[in-house]
C-alpha cells in the first residue's frame, strides 16, 4: 500500500467517525431539549403536571380518612 492509499483510508475513517459524532450530538441535543420546560409540550412539563395531580389526589385521600 502506498502513502496515498493509507491517507485515503485515514480520511475515510475520520469522515465516518465525524458523521457518527455529529449524529450523536444531534440525538443528545434532541433528548435534552425534552427535559427542559417549554410552556407545555415537553416531557418535563408533562411530568410536572402529573406530579401536581398526584399531590392533589394524595391530599384528597388524606382528608377523606379524617
Amino acid at each position: 500500500m502506498s502513502a496515498v492509499d493509507i491517507s485515503a483510508i485515514a480520511v475515510g475513517i475520520v469522515t465516518v467517525l465525524g458523521g457518527v459524532a455529529a449524529f450523536l450530538q444531534f440525538l443528545v441535543k434532541h433528548y435534552l431539549s425534552e427535559l427542559k420546560p417549554n410552556s407545555g409540550s415537553s416531557l418535563k412539563d408533562s411530568v410536572t403536571r402529573l406530579e401536581t395531580r398526584v399531590d392533589k389526589i394524595y391530599e384528597m385521600l388524606m382528608h377523606k380518612g379524617e
